[in-house]
């Protein structure tokens, strides 16, 4: 039977005491150690795990050289076949998977299913976009001198060997959203996934291996990132780094990777703005969903409302009645709404930025409270833009609430930030959609509803220091290929 510190599943997909090192699971290194994946909310031991050693990086990045040389030259039909037959297997065990999720992460088993379930249709979306790598011909004669004695066009081709280095928050959905488009794409895969979450992301490259995946294409190393992740980051083998986690590690990516490709999905501030003209229950009930979700543990949550001072209260309080509803607890009860936060740890870190914001002169509106690894979803309102809980990415369930006099106002709060992610607005006017749209600086803009919303096809990324390139199926097979330009010479 599974339970929540035991799913089942947990410890053949684990695979105790091995390492996936070029689509072979392997014995651990003599320099190997063993960790202990634990339950934020029980602290129980789920699974034991090898921490992968200097070597065993050095074995995977050799089994990438052959596996990408291999795997580029199998044809498109041949690698979607594999890959769509991934995607079955990753359908079939969609419980299976969720329930080791919601073990090692704290989210509900309802938001670990709804994750998991998503895992299917996204491997075929990247698989689809892999076959189509169409080039363009060049119109060469268009060039002073040149005659019709020249044809060019061009070709894209796998980058080779990708390092895929994922974060906790969302272990099954932002682990394919960089393995699937990779593999699609043909390049070898070395996936880095957080020290937290490693289980979730071995059971989902057992699909891929269970497919019939070539030798050589795909490994995942667990363990520390600030060993294994600055060894694949600053490998010249390596052509392409794909990394979803703070702006602090993405600015040390940068300064360490050399000249490579890069895509970085770093931190967040979420504004969502709210006028005079909105829906305000809507709004309302907006919020509520997408300032808890996963504990507040996305980056894309409404970390910010900006509400126009003529609807101030009136929202205040309409968001209060729902959000003093949310119940939260125990992952694996059927009746609460928000897990816990990754570790305990995490919890007295948002715990204090509650507590901070409210020692500068905010007001708590509702819940804030801390036991263990749960933090009471909270409303802070009074929050000034200067304020640590404005500035600084909070990753909890908490919503800082700041009043704007009018648009221009709310809009400069909005962008008032470093990061730039993600933004919604609500609003009846097509003119101040219009002057949103042109002035959020934001990856991604939301109209009557909160940046917590993204379907896996659309391109996904931010601006300013939220990050560099766009993940989703077609911007990242394009960003984890190179452009080739071919001159025939009549």
């Amino acid at each position: 039977m599974a339970s929540a510190d035991n799913p089942q599943g947990a410890a053949e997909l684990a695979h105790a005491g091995q390492l996936l090192i070029g689509s072979q699971w392997q014995p651990a290194s003599a320099q190997s150690a063993v960790e202990a994946v634990t339950n934020p909310y029980t602290g129980q031991t789920v699974a034991e795990i090898t921490a992968a050693a200097a070597e065993d990086v050095e074995e995977a990045v050799r089994a990438a050289e052959a596996g990408a040389a291999r795997w580029r030259r199998t044809p498109a039909h041949e690698r979607s076949g594999i890959l769509f037959r991934a995607a079955e297997l990753a359908d079939e065990r969609v419980d299976r998977i969720a329930a080791i999720l919601s073990a090692e992460n704290g989210k509900t088993l309802a938001e670990a299913t709804a994750e998991c379930s998503r895992s299917g249709e996204l491997i075929r979306l990247a698989t689809f976009e892999g076959t189509q790598l169409y080039g363009e011909t060049l119109p060469l004669d268009a060039n002073p001198g040149t005659g019709l004695e020249k044809v060019g066009f061009t070709v894209r081709q796998p980058v080779g060997i990708v390092a895929a280095i994922t974060p906790f928050n969302y272990p099954s959905l932002l682990v394919l959203h960089k393995i699937a488009p990779a593999l699609a794409a043909g390049n070898a895969v070395i996936l880095k996934p957080a020290r937290t979450t490693p289980l979730t992301a071995l059971a989902l490259a057992q699909c891929f291996v269970d497919a019939g995946l070539p030798e050589g294409v795909l490994s995942v190393l667990t363990g520390a990132g600030s060993l294994i992740g600055d060894l694949l980051v600053s490998d010249p083998r390596i052509r392409k780094i794909s990394f979803t986690g703070s702006t602090g590690v993405g600015e040390r990516i940068t300064q360490i990777a050399g000249v490579k490709k890069l895509s970085l999905e770093l931190g967040a501030s979420s504004p969502t703005v709210v006028l005079p003209d909105a829906d305000l229950e809507r709004a309302a009930e907006a919020v509520a969903k997408g300032g808890y979700a996963n504990a507040g543990q996305v980056c894309i949550s409404v970390q910010r409302v900006v509400v126009h001072r003529d609807v101030h209260a009136d929202f205040v309080d309409a968001l209060a009645a729902k959000v003093s509803q949310l119940r939260a607890g125990d992952p694996s009860s059927a009746s609460t709404d928000i897990g816990t936060l990754i570790t305990e740890g995490e919890a007295e870190r948002v715990h204090d930025s509650i507590r901070d914001a409210v020692s500068r002169g905010a007001r708590l509106v509702t819940g804030g409270d801390r036991d263990g690894a749960v933090v009471q979803p909270a409303i802070v309102d009074g929050v000034r833009l200067e304020d640590p809980l404005s500035q600084q990415e909070l990753f909890g369930p908490a919503v800082a609430i700041t009043e704007a006099s009018d648009l221009d106002d709310a809009l400069a709060v909005a962008n008032g930030t470093p990061y730039g992610l993600a933004a919604g607005v609500f609003t009846g006017s097509v003119s101040t959609i219009t002057k949103v749209i042109r002035e959020v600086d934001a990856g991604s803009v939301h109209i009557n509803w909160t940046p917590l919303w993204r379907a896996d096809l659309m391109p996904y990324g931010g601006l300013k220091a939220s990050g560099i390139g766009k993940e989703g199926p077609r911007a990242a097979v394009a960003e984890m290929t190179e452009v080739k330009t071919i001159v025939l010479h009549g």
